[in-house]
């Protein structure tokens, strides 16, 4: 989810740097469709009737080959007392030995995911157009994924070489040995038409056959796509409705002869727990999940037998309702390669349909306990030896971890500082910068294990934290207009999932999370250097290109007048972070006391 990058010029930059399982609380028994035998759908051995088919998926990597540090690389585990503990997770080589052997004994067993495998990716993998990663899912025996709103990032000509293979028609082919071959998993794109003719960018729908076993996947990703990326990404593209679009498909599927049917959807929820062996369906637990998946979980025809989601960076495996009342398995594995779930689907060869009631699922933890992955090993030091130049310049030095996390983080308080720096360097009279918070991939930690000592940032580190090539702009906005911007945080788009926009310093204001909608933005409160911001009054304001075009939701920043088109914001943070730290003197972790929140 989030902006939208287009990927640095891989030349220019060189040029310049010259399973934890869980265990039975995620289970659950559903009721058998109409007409089934439940009492013979519980005794399944694999052979006869009934054939036990493995699910195995995971969503939004978005390219963490290597394992993600900080927070980005922690999964909260929820223990019997009602204590919580941080197991660290992530790893493309303990991924690999994590699904190799979850498949040790299944003769029935498929890998899929839920879209964002790239895009907004860490350096290793986003220098190169992400073909790492793509290569990476290949070793993976990934089957068959969705597309998510990354996969648009550089716009679909982009996306059908990532399927298709070839050289990147700007950077060439990185690899002098081979050329570039592309996924050997489809990408799956139901909901995305060209609006010149209607007709699917992708494959809408994907069938696996093995032995008389049919299993039918449609994938989509969320219709408010283009409001998250980049116009350029979607140029030419059509996102339709999650919920017609799917049951659109499972009908074409259910003619052909396919009635067990499994949706990817890049759309997700938050559970009431963080932990990711929370039982959502356990009593007291209320809705379980809530957000946009559990409105698309109700409606998406009971045709469908289990959904697979993400886009929320969620972890949860829970039961939602279909149309016909019964429960139906919706699940996400958090993000960046930390968790894989594990689904069983009981395939009833009498009826070619899923047999509800045997369905289980639960999340399992990327444990880095277990052996790496030689060939994930290689594929990773091939790369890294490729971007070394690049990743491992020395940017600045900070005190102590910098993270993003919180209602206002440190990290974001240092990135619209270091705009607002930029941005009075190119104009004087700039007043303040805004900065989008899912623009802030990762936090900045103290030691990254690179070896170049604590506290140093390099520049593969800064490009983990903003790796989208989005410049940093500068317009006129009324005091007016800038207030409505601050208020469109929590109402309108985002009224049900707030946007918090990070500020520069000296832009203070109180939110009131007591009240709803745009009053949550307390206006009276919003001062600029102690003094109350005047409704009449012009300000110069910074903020990324994402942002002044009105993504994410913020229409009215989108209204900006006397646009000056600045430079890239990866550098104006990598400009700051050299200009205002020295290994004697480190940038100090911001104290983020900019917003008062009222709870």
């Amino acid at each position: 989810m989030l902006p939208t990058p287009r990927h640095r010029s891989t030349r220019r930059m060189l040029a310049a740097a010259a399973g934890l399982a869980t265990v039975g609380a995620l289970a659950a028994a559903l009721p058998a469709s109409a007409g089934q035998d439940t009492a013979t759908a519980r005794h399944h051995h694999g052979s006869g009737r009934y054939q036990d088919v493995q699910l195995l998926s995971f969503n939004d990597l978005h390219g963490n080959l290597e394992p993600p540090t900080g927070s980005s690389g922690r999964v909260t585990h929820l223990n019997a007392d009602g204590t919580t503990r941080t197991i660290d997770a992530g790893g493309v080589e303990y991924l690999a030995t994590h699904l190799r052997d979850a498949r040790k004994g299944n003769t029935y067993s498929i890998t899929a995911a839920a879209g964002d495998m790239v895009g907004a990716s860490p350096l290793i993998s986003g220098l190169f157009h992400d073909e790492p990663t793509i290569d990476a899912l290949n070793k993976l025996d990934l089957d068959v994924t969705s597309v998510g709103n990354h996969e648009f990032d550089e716009g679909a000509a982009e996306l059908a070489r990532l399927q298709n293979g070839g050289c990147h028609p700007k950077d060439g082919c990185y690899d002098d040995s081979q050329e570039f071959e592309g996924a050997d998993f489809p990408y799956l794109a139901a909901n995305v038409t060209k609006e010149k003719t209607g007709k699917p960018l992708l494959k809408p729908y994907w069938v696996w056959k093995k032995n008389g076993v049919k299993v039918g996947f449609i994938g989509v990703t969320l219709e408010g796509t283009p409001n998250i990326v980049s116009a350029e990404g979607v140029k030419g593209l059509k996102f339709g409705d999650e919920v017609e679009t799917i049951n659109k498909y499972a009908k074409v599927l259910r003619k052909q002869g396919v009635k067990s049917i499994v949706a990817l959807i890049h759309e997700g929820g938050v559970p009431a727990s963080t932990a990711y062996n929370y039982d959502c369906d356990s009593p007291g637990a209320g809705d379980g999940i809530s957000g946009p998946i559990a409105d698309i979980a109700k409606n998406v025809t009971p045709a469908v037998d289990a959904l697979v989601t993400g886009h929320t960076h969620q972890a949860y495996a829970c039961t939602i309702p279909d149309p016909a009342g019964n429960p139906r398995m919706v699940t996400s594995a958090a993000s960046f390669g930390r968790l894989y779930t594990d689904t069983t689907l009981t395939y009833d060869r009498w009826t070619g349909d899923i047999a509800r009631t045997a369905v289980k699922s639960a999340n399992h933890v990327v444990t880095r306990d277990v052996a790496k992955a030689a060939d994930l090993t290689g594929l990773i030091t091939k790369w890294k030896t490729l971007a070394a130049p690049v990743a491992s310049r020395p940017i600045g030095y900070i005190a102590g971890e910098i993270p993003n996390s919180g209602t206002e983080s440190p990290l974001g308080d240092l990135i619209a500082d270091a705009q607002l720096a930029y941005a009075k360097s190119v104009d004087p009279e700039a007043d303040v910068a805004l900065m989008n918070p899912g623009g802030i991939r990762a936090g900045l930690t103290y030691a990254s294990g690179a070896g170049e000592g604590d506290g140093v940032v390099t520049y593969g580190e800064a490009y983990t934290v903003q790796p989208f090539a989005n410049t940093v702009n500068l317009v006129d906005l009324t005091g007016a207009q800038l207030i409505t911007g601050l208020q469109q945080q929590v109402s309108g788009a985002n009224e049900s999932a707030p946007k918090i926009l990070q500020v520069s310093g000296g832009l203070t204001y109180t939110l009131d999370l007591t009240k709803s909608g745009a009053a949550r933005v307390v206006a009276d409160s919003v001062k600029l250097n102690g003094a109350p911001v005047d409704r009449a009054a012009t300000y110069r304001v910074a903020m990324n290109s994402f942002l002044a075009g009105g993504g994410d939701g913020f229409t009215e920043l989108g209204k900006g007048g006397n646009v000056r088109v600045g430079g890239d914001d990866l550098a104006a943070l990598e400009a700051y972070l050299t200009a205002n730290s020295s290994a004697a003197a480190p940038y100090p972790v911001p104290t983020a006391d900019r917003i008062t929140v009222v709870k």
